[in-house]
């Protein structure tokens, strides 16, 4: 895929935010062995209905992918059915818009049932207002290569109708497995010495990586945006206090999180409302890491569990300093705006002791009775 990012400042968006969304745009397309070979940036208070960037630039767009040879042009928004085939008219490139990205590397990334499910479900709700909105006139986009001239109407109607069938059914399956795990954590919660742990973080701030440091487990790890789409679930000891921890990774956040995407990983993202603390993993070496540990709070507000008791792990600290004598623990919680906050180095392994510590700490006291209201 050879690619040409689109990026349009609004009113409501600063230069420093366009630029970095794109800088993230850029990250997805290599996600999906994709490559940026140019880019293409515009200041608009309203986007045009037609085209969302206007004709004219619309017509430079297309100059620029023929100099180029580009054979995608991603738009860093969330386009309309009808702007998505006005601009591929103009400029005879390929368009797809944000979440279409995010949902073509969450398909490839998906492993387990549940997972694929997700991102079915996920992909059908993002296309089926494209369904409504094309009729007949890019069904092809939709599934299987599908030509149709004049009788659009008609086979959209068949397309609509078959991509809620599949929906309703994916939810059903889904809702499934969400009883088997809710059954798997009323298990869990009858246990009074089990501490139970989500991971959270932005994609690629080293969750995984995490987890398998401080559980000795091996999980799949990759330096790429979105790596592991699956909940994966691993235990550690304190036998010196007979506690237990069942941590739980999570499906990394991206700041604007289409709404698809939310809805479709709730299943997923349940394991964070059920959890007892929240392990906030941030990649400090990105020097836009305070925005994502805000965006990643946001979600986290949007899911109910923006009050849960929370460790910000600060991790990647290693690519900022070279060794751990440079580590300042008085920095961590100015850092953070005082929240409870670790600086640590997965790779190198420097202070994963102290947040065991803090993580024991608290397996001691949220499991106190008294903590909850018992006697």
């Amino acid at each position: 895929m050879r690619c040409i990012l689109v990026g349009v400042k609004t009113k409501d968006k600063t230069e420093k935010e366009l630029k970095n969304s794109l800088s993230e745009l850029e990250g997805l397309v290599e996600a999906v062995n994709g490559k940026t070979l140019g880019k293409l940036y515009q200041k608009r208070d309203v986007p045009d209905p037609a085209t969302f960037i206007g004709k004219g630039k619309a017509h430079q767009l297309r100059e620029l992918a023929e100099g180029v040879e580009a054979d995608t042009i991603v738009f860093d928004t969330d386009l309309s059915p009808v702007q998505i085939t006005n601009i591929e008219n103009i400029t005879k490139v390929r368009v797809i818009d944000r979440t279409d990205l995010i949902l073509s590397i969450f398909s490839e990334r998906a492993k387990t049932r549940q997972a694929k499910l997700q991102v079915e479900l996920a992909t059908l709700q993002h296309q089926l207002p494209r369904v409504y909105g094309q009729k007949g006139k890019a069904l092809s986009r939709i599934g299987g290569g599908m030509k149709t001239k004049g009788a659009g109407e008609k086979l959209g109607e068949i397309k609509v109708r078959r991509i809620k069938d599949r929906i309703s059914k994916i939810k059903k399956e889904l809702e499934q497995i969400k009883k088997q795990r809710k059954q798997q954590r009323k298990w869990r919660n009858k246990d009074p010495d089990l501490l139970k742990v989500a991971l959270v973080g932005y994609t690629n701030a080293g969750k995984s990586s995490l987890l398998n440091r401080l559980t000795k487990r091996d999980t799949f790890i990759s330096d790429q945006l979105f790596a592991t789409l699956d909940t994966k679930t691993s235990y550690m000891v304190f036998p010196d206090i007979g506690k237990k921890v069942i941590l739980t990774d999570t499906v990394g956040f991206v700041k604007d999180m289409p709404q698809e995407i939310m809805e479709a990983f709730m299943a997923t993202l349940e394991e964070v409302e059920e959890a007892d603390l929240i392990l906030h993993v941030v990649d400090v070496s990105d020097e836009n890491w305070p925005e994502k540990l805000e965006s990643v709070e946001k979600i986290l507000r949007k899911i109910n569990a923006g009050d849960k008791p929370t460790i910000v792990a600060l991790n990647k600290v290693d690519k900022i300093i070279p060794s751990p004598e440079f580590l300042d623990d008085s920095e961590e919680g100015i850092l953070t705006g005082n929240r409870d906050s670790v600086i640590i180095s997965t790779e190198k392994g420097w202070n994963l002791k102290k947040l065991r510590e803090k993580i024991k700490e608290y397996s001691i006291v949220l499991k106190e009775p008294s903590y909850y209201g018992g006697n």
